[in-house]
């Protein structure tokens, strides 16, 4: 019993020796949190120059990382029927495999919004389309909207 008190008294006794070590300002260790420590950092590595500036500027304005991952077109064809377009966009951390859910989510939302109870999928198929410079992939889908087979007054 009396091993097991040293073994667990020891860390805590060899941490808090390490701290009376400690001297000198502290404002130093503790200020730089967060994104002033960030701006910091980037200061003092030189990154803030205002060719790399530059730089970060044009990649954000291409990445847009606030835009939507994929883009959605709703055809109306015949009565009762849709046409669901979905185009991810070129550059992207993610998403590849979401567009049968988005294609799923959007089927759904138009058989509410016009007032029918589901949907009967006529076709689904995804790919990648190949344009330069970056492929993207797509999908698409064609949907018909469906009342009530046991109410078709509703």
């Amino acid at each position: 019993m009396r091993r097991l008190l040293v073994l667990l008294l020891l860390p805590c006794l060899s941490v808090l020796s390490a701290c009376s070590w400690v001297q000198g300002n502290h404002s130093a260790i503790s200020g730089g949190v967060g994104a002033v420590g960030a701006v910091m950092t980037m200061k003092k590595l030189a990154y803030l120059k205002p060719e790399n500036t530059a730089a970060l500027l044009i990649a954000y304005a291409i990445y847009d990382p606030l835009a939507p991952t994929w883009s959605i077109k709703v055809t109306e064809l015949e009565s009762g029927r849709r046409r669901i377009d979905l185009d991810m966009k070129r550059l992207s951390t993610g998403g590849d495999g979401e567009a049968r859910q988005i294609f799923v989510r959007v089927a759904r939302f138009l058989a509410e919004e016009d007032g029918y109870v589901g949907y009967d999928e006529l076709g689904y198929q995804e790919g990648i389309d190949s344009t330069r410079p970056f492929a993207h992939r797509v999908a698409e889908g064609e949907i018909r909207l469906v009342k009530s087979r046991q109410f078709p007054t509703l």
